[in-house]
């Protein structure tokens, strides 16, 4: 027999908690990143979940690789009982079978993301908003969440429209006209133009991945100047790469590209192109996630793969009215990635008039720029308009946009008495988290839909124009626009992020006197900053005594002078003293790092650096030199410690 899920005044006690992943450790990788397991029924145990970085969606957009949950973590068994339809946000309790029904996650998308009859027509198919009964908020079926712009044609016009329009203001040099290959003849030709614009974008997206556009836009251009084809970048040297990267943080993602470079080269099928094909490109090639794959295969080979970073998280969140984490949450994430497949589908089988002749076959094969563009769009418009604070008033979509319309919804019909219908458990939502963090507040305090902003509705602002994907009749103030934008505002679910742990290091300038050269060393291949220079550094404990500048020149002369250096030559070692300290911030840590200068008196080989003690723990140094303060300057740095550096020059030059 068939159940439903019927509205009861119950608190949410089921509604799932995410929890914060750990922090990886500065001297060494975290081990410990994981991703949860996809939410089909209810919780009780708190699970660790899986951290996925600032706008990012897969695991080539982080400096460290996450693996998949043990396929042993079950949820517990649910009784076979009635339970409420909750608000979006609360996690509904389903039966075995319904378990059963649902487990199959590609057969949900295909449910909720299929084609409809209205896809040709471009009709958008009318689905019941959210109701607020009692103290449940939001209550609304999982077909909610179905975009509507999958059913809409025009909507998707005028997003790659206005893309056309804006694509050029902001000069990213790798965006450049789609290759039509079917227009190239000659087929070494076509395979070289489609390598080097493989390449040209690759490189741009790795370079993107927790990087601002106008910090890359330089990099891309002094690398491409340098290294215009992978065949170059392949045959170069893996210090001159990771010195062209130096400033651009996450090193790990030049030597991956390095390494990949080399891969892609010798491969007997590559031979330096690379795959067109999303789950080929991310099997084969190291640091490619779907994310990057997808940019590939769409933006160069106009194949229809979905192209979703955080900015696309948001914008699709908001499209599509989820309420969750989209950082965190796996069942978010997958479900918002489904979405974008099914949307860029779409969109590479909508045709000009007078093409709709083809048939779905043909389409499907058939290539084009529109992939591409439409994933740029939707990346574009969540940098520029769906930003976290944004502005809907400009936004081309807004008329599809799930988030603004209960925004407007509740500031025109906030005493809604509309009864929702009792919602089958299989098609309740268990996706959104509780809607409970007072949403009903504008920037200024202003409740919607109260009684003085009911009177500025009443006399508008008569310069005022509504945005243009709402109807004409729709006529909003500017306070009006503000509190919509606000209320899309808190799409997605914001999580509070962690403190940052704080820690402090001291860096030891050892200095000949002979001639002036520094003793540096290289960090090892893997974890934080893998494989850069740096002048000996050992972390300081939490003992107060170490915290003071008598407590760090102690550890500095016991922990590494006394350890790298032979007794014969620690003899003729003298303190010169604390030169300052330099504040650095990663993405998990803020690191101190106070720097000691060192001079050493008369020649010292390399055999008086003997290092038996090594300041990084268990994983060995990869190498250790002298070197004078021109070659410094060359070596491969972080900017951290580049400007610990800084400081020892002014210190020697004085």
């Amino acid at each position: 027999m068939r159940r439903s899920a019927r509205i009861s005044k119950q608190p949410d006690s089921l509604s799932a908690k995410g929890s914060v992943a750990k922090e990886s450790r500065y001297f060494e990788k975290s081990k410990d990143d994981t991703l949860v397991t996809p939410r089909g029924t209810t919780r009780t145990k708190k699970r660790p979940a899986q951290r996925i970085p600032n706008d990012a969606s897969d695991s080539d957009r982080v400096e460290e690789e996450y693996a998949e949950s043990d396929a042993s973590d079950k949820p517990p068994r649910a009784k076979r009982r009635k339970v409420a339809a909750r608000s979006t946000s609360s996690t509904t309790t389903t039966t075995a079978s319904n378990k059963k029904k649902n487990g199959n996650a590609q057969l949900r998308y295909e449910r909720l993301f299929g084609r409809t009859e209205n896809d040709a027509a471009g009709i958008v198919r009318a689905i019941s908003p959210p109701t607020k009964i009692g103290h449940l908020d939001r209550v609304h079926g999982l077909e909610y969440h179905r975009p509507l712009l999958l059913d809409s044609r025009q909507g998707r016009d005028a997003l790659l429209a206005w893309f056309d329009a804006v694509s050029t203001a902001r000069q990213m040099p790798w965006r450049k006209a789609w290759i039509d290959p079917t227009t190239i003849q000659n087929a070494d030709r076509r395979r070289e133009l489609l390598s080097r614009r493989a390449y040209e974008v690759w490189i741009s997206e790795i370079m993107l991945q927790q990087t601002r556009v106008a910090t890359v836009i330089d990099y891309w251009n002094r690398w491409m100047a340098r290294w215009p084809t992978i065949e170059e970048l392949s045959a170069a040297k893996a210090e001159e790469v990771t010195s062209a990267w130096r400033g651009l943080g996450y090193y790990g993602r030049s030597r991956r590209i390095y390494e990949a470079a080399r891969f892609v080269c010798a491969d007997d099928e590559m031979r330096g192109l690379l795959p067109e094909n999303v789950e080929t490109l991310v099997k084969k090639v190291a640091g490619v996630g779907r994310y990057t794959a997808g940019a590939v295969a769409a933006i160069v080979f106009g194949r229809a793969a979905p192209m979703v970073d955080g900015n696309v998280l948001r914008v699709l969140s908001r499209q599509m009215g989820v309420y969750g984490d989209v950082k965190a949450d796996k069942a978010v994430i997958e479900l918002i990635w489904a979405a974008a497949d099914s949307l860029v589908k779409v969109v590479a089988r909508d045709r000009p008039s007078g093409d709709e002749e083809k048939g779905d076959e043909e389409e499907e094969e058939l290539r084009s720029d529109r992939p591409g563009r439409w994933g740029q769009a939707l990346m574009e418009i969540g940098s520029t308009v769906c930003t976290p604070k944004p502005k809907c008033e400009v936004c081309p979509i807004s008329a599809s946009c799930r988030a603004y319309a209960e925004g407007l919804q509740r500031l025109t019909d906030k005493r809604s008495s509309r009864v929702s219908k009792a919602l089958d458990i299989e098609d309740a939502c268990t996706i959104c988290k509780p809607f409970d963090v007072g949403l009903e507040v504008g920037k200024d305090g202003t409740e919607l839909g109260s009684e003085e902003e009911e009177e500025e509705e009443a006399t508008p602002d008569p310069n005022s124009e509504a945005p243009p994907s709402l109807p004409k009749q729709a006529r909003l103030s500017s306070t009006d626009r503000d509190l919509i934008a606000t209320y899309a505002q808190n799409f997605p679910l914001k999580v509070k992020k962690k403190a940052v742990r704080e820690e402090e290091i001291v860096v030891c300038a050892l200095r000949r006197s002979s001639d002036g050269r520094f003793l540096i060393h290289q960090r090892p291949a893997k974890g934080l900053l893998a494989g850069l220079w740096e002048l000996p550094s050992h972390p300081l404990t939490d003992k107060p005594t170490r915290k003071t500048a008598k407590g760090r020149k102690r550890v500095a002369e016991t922990l590494v002078v006394e350890a790298l250096l032979s007794r014969e030559v620690r003899k003729r070692t003298r303190y010169v003293g604390e030169l300052g300290s330099v504040p650095w911030l990663f993405s998990h840590l803020k690191l101190t790092m106070h720097v000691q200068l060192f001079e050493i008196d008369g020649e010292v080989d390399r055999e008086d650096v003997p290092g038996t003690r090594n300041p990084f723990g268990a994983t060995a140094i990869q190498d250790s030199r002298w070197s004078d303060a021109e070659g410094i300057e060359e070596e491969s740095m972080g900017t951290g410690m580049r400007k610990c550096w800084a400081l020892v020059k002014e210190a020697i030059r004085g």
